[in-house]
């Protein structure tokens, strides 16, 4: 049973009403029956276009994609996507179709769609409408196309990465020829646009079961980040690694919580330099000094290519470039690291660090290091002890009124003295901290 929200019972029962066939369809009735909540609702229905807004003629009205038959109607503040059933032309960009036909036919319309369990369809009776045995892949947790794999693919190669994505959200597997139809047709994804890659490929890579689908779809993604190709070619013969640089990477990436997305994405690109930087010594012991360095440099290369927001792209580089900075040895060295990189990129190290060593030969050896960082960073701030410029007892005012006019020379002063502090040189009193900076002025 699904409990439709109010709206789109409204919605449904207005259609139906009206003399049309109506109902929700597609994700949010998979989400429901899987025990989720949806956040977007979609209706399919007889109703042409202008018939829809001529239902909801007392309602708020977007023509969202009227050419395709879809009208959004704003009812009580919820945004629903009606589409008229439709027929879709042929696709020359493996990604829209050039025309559409409208149909009366609730089954033309659910025979385009991509997947079986997205093939799901209810009205306000609660009935549920199942035309492609959705039901049963649900039940057995199976993503299938609708249809012929190929045809779809061709037809949408984005669903190629829907597929994947949906698997790594769901825990789903691919039945085997939707499987390969993947794996053969994945080169379509080039005609993909970035932005729309960037989308699913963040969610796969936050979702629960991500690495169990990178390992097997590797493939796929290697389309548009082809980057990560070499890692699995990239041997650790070190006392420290026992996976070689792609399995080292999917387990750091499965010690991340799957729901922070730059953490996980941290991991994901962390050591995508080791194929450049490697070398072996004498005794065949690899090493891969620089590499974060390098790593850096690709992440941020990658992420601006498949349009990421530019804090995405500058917070997930930075704690690839730091992630495998030492562990601060005494609270001096904790402050000092606290004020170069703040409290939020502190306490992402702390949970880098950790995740990068679980998939290590010894996934426990600096368990005692990682311990101590963070009762440092509780001790400081717990006991509001001085460790940048803001908790500073002295600003830049102050360094004026003592005579230091020129803003560098200001700034050099409030670090000597912020210096001073960390490593007990002198009390963060403003009294004691001009006269410090008195007797070390020349």
């Amino acid at each position: 049973m699904i409990k439709l929200p109010e709206q789109v019972n409204k919605a449904i029962c207005l259609l139906k009403n009206s003399g049309f066939e109506a109902y929700a369809v597609g994700g949010a009735v998979r989400d429901c029956l899987l025990g989720k909540v949806p956040f977007d609702w979609d209706i399919t229905t007889s109703a042409r276009p202008e018939e829809t807004e001529k239902v909801f003629c007392g309602e708020r009205i977007i023509e969202t994609g009227i050419k395709h038959g879809t009208v959004t109607v704003i009812i009580d503040g919820m945004p629903l996507e009606i589409t008229t059933y439709r027929i879709d032309g042929d696709y020359t960009d493996h990604r829209h179709p050039q025309t559409v036909s409208f149909s009366d036919n609730l089954r033309d319309d659910l025979s385009r769609r991509d997947f079986t369990i997205n093939t799901l369809c209810c009205n306000c009776d609660d009935k549920i409408i199942d035309a492609f045995g959705g039901k049963d892949d649900l039940k057995n947790k199976i993503i299938r196309c609708v249809g012929d794999p190929d045809t779809r693919f061709s037809e949408d190669a984005l669903r190629i990465m829907r597929a994947v994505r949906f698997s790594a959200e769901l825990g789903f597997k691919i039945e085997k020829n939707t499987s390969d139809s993947i794996l053969k047709n994945r080169q379509l994804l080039s005609d993909v646009s970035k932005e729309r890659l960037q989308v699913e490929f963040t969610k796969l890579i936050t979702g629960k079961y991500a690495t169990d689908v990178i390992r097997k779809y590797h493939a796929v993604i290697e389309v548009f980040i082809p980057e990560l190709a070499p890692l699995a070619e990239c041997e650790q013969h070190t006392k420290y690694h026992k996976y070689d640089v792609f399995e080292h990477t999917l387990h750091a990436v499965d010690a991340i919580d799957f729901n922070d997305r730059i953490l996980r994405l941290t991991m994901f690109f962390h050591d995508f330099g080791k194929p450049d930087a490697k070398t072996t010594d004498e005794n065949g012991t690899s090493h891969f000094k620089g590499h974060a360095v390098i790593s850096e440099k690709k992440t941020r290369d990658i992420l601006k290519r498949l349009k990421f927001d530019n804090n995405t792209i500058n917070e997930v580089s930075k704690l690839v470039l730091i992630h495998d900075m030492k562990s601060p040895r005494d609270k001096i060295q904790a402050k000092k690291m606290m004020c170069s990189l703040g409290d939020e990129t502190y306490l992402n190290l702390i949970k880098i660090k950790r995740a990068d060593n679980m998939a290590k030969a010894d996934p426990h050896a600096i368990d005692e290091k990682l311990k101590n960082m963070r009762s440092f960073y509780e001790e400081i701030k717990i006991n509001n002890e001085c460790y940048n410029l803001k908790s500073l007892a002295v600003n830049g005012d102050d360094i004026k009124a003592f005579g230091i006019a020129e803003g560098k020379e200001i700034k050099s002063s409030l670090d000597f003295l912020l210096n001073g502090v960390i490593e007990g040189k002198c009390q963060n009193r403003k009294d004691v901290l001009l006269e410090y900076l008195k007797e070390n002025t020349k």
